[in-house]
Order: structure tokens, then C-alpha cells, then sequence
């Protein structure tokens, strides 16, 4: 990976400001999130990798995006309400964020560097495609959206990079 993705400025979807240095030494899979997709119900599976996988070392991020057909319109209050007391979701999620185009996100500008299982990069496809990064900070799988969040390769490749 060319950038160091620690370095890269975030927002926590309070807005406060936060980077990914604070999740130095663990595995991350970063995942655009949204409430309204035909693959929201992958927030269930994602919180469930958090609670199994969450004290080895795993933190799920979750980036809520409304490029894809408008599928996350609701503001920062309403997203997090909204996963919270639909889902469960404990992990943490950040500012509404651009993963393709002219304003995509510094962050994503690295991980579509990445390519999945098919030897793909480039644009995000849709709400949900994760991102695993080791504790080093390497994108080291990259999982297609419609890849279940506790698919057997999913998990597998989670196990891999869990610290220690």
C-alpha cells in the first residue's frame, strides 16, 4: 500500500475527528454501510463478526454512503438510531462518506486499490463491499458486496491477521 492509511483524516459519525491509527496492531474490515439496501440485513452478520471476533483483535468499521441509488439519506442521528436499535450495531461508524468519484474519500482512494478474489480493483460495486486490513495496515482482502459478512471466506481470511 503506497499511503499510510493510519495517517488519513476521518470523522466519527458524531464528527469528531478520529484516524485509524487508533486501531493500530488490530484487523479491519472497513465496510460502506446503508439502511436502506437490499443488503442491509449484512449489518447483523458484520455485528456478529464484531462480538466473535472483536476481543482477538477484529474491529468492524462501518462508513455509511449514499452513492448507490440514494440507499442512506438519513443524517447522522437517524443512521446511528437506526443501527442501533435495528441491529445492534456496536462497532463504530463514521461520517457519510464518498467511496467513488470525483470526491471519493482519501481512504477509499487507497482501498479500491485493492482487488478481490477475481484479481479486480477499482470502484466500489454497490453498499457493503468490505475491505480487510491487517494490524500493519495492508489491505489484504477485499470482499465483493454481495459476500456474506460471515461467509466461510470472509471468515477465514479474518483468522488469518487477527493479532497473535
Amino acid at each position: 500500500m503506497s499511503a499510510d492509511l493510519y495517517g488519513i483524516p476521518l470523522r466519527t459519525l458524531a464528527g469528531e475527528p478520529v484516524s485509524l491509527a487508533d486501531y493500530r496492531g488490530r484487523a479491519l474490515l472497513v465496510v460502506n454501510v446503508a439502511s436502506k439496501c437490499g443488503l442491509t440485513p449484512q449489518y447483523a452478520g458484520l455485528e456478529r463478526l464484531q462480538e466473535r471476533f472483536g476481543a482477538r483483535g477484529l474491529s468492524v468499521l462501518g462508513f455509511p454512503c449514499n452513492q448507490f441509488a440514494g440507499q442512506e439519506p438519513g443524517t447522522a442521528e437517524e443512521i446511528s438510531t437506526f443501527c442501533s436499535t435495528t441491529y445492534g450495531v456496536s462497532f463504530p461508524l463514521f461520517e457519510k462518506t464518498e467511496v467513488n468519484g470525483p470526491d471519493r474519500h482519501p481512504l477509499y482512494a487507497e482501498l479500491t486499490r485493492a482487488q478481490d478474489a477475481e484479481g479486480e480493483s477499482g470502484d466500489v460495486q454497490w453498499n457493503f463491499e468490505k475491505f480487510l486490513v491487517n494490524g500493519q495496515g495492508e489491505v489484504v482482502g477485499r470482499f465483493r458486496p454481495r459476500v456474506e459478512p460471515e461467509s466461510e471466506e470472509v471468515v477465514r481470511a479474518v483468522e488469518a491477521v487477527l493479532p497473535g
